[in-house]
């Protein structure tokens, strides 16, 4: 018997995927969670097609992991008041 995908959290699913790659039916109901385009943050890239590293784009990423990181922990701290 599987189990209720729709009732997974995320991190749940995600594990199951891993464990049961053959599983399309839970693969799909992870994928049809993702962010969909038109609302994801598309970043630009960080190195010429050389790799001579883009220092502007970089500090752009920096900041960006910087924002999300300081976005989890204030959700973290928030949940354990």
């Amino acid at each position: 018997m599987k189990p209720n995908f729709e009732k997974m959290s995320n991190k749940e699913l995600t594990a199951y995927v891993l464990e049961n790659r053959e599983d399309m039916e839970a693969l799909d109901t992870l994928v049809d969670r993702r962010t969909p385009d038109s609302e994801a943050t598309i970043y630009p890239t960080m190195f010429t097609e050389d790799g001579v590293p883009i220092k502007r784009n970089i500090d752009i990423g920096k900041e960006a992991i910087a924002q999300r990181v300081e976005q989890v922990n204030q959700k973290q701290k928030n949940s354990q008041n």
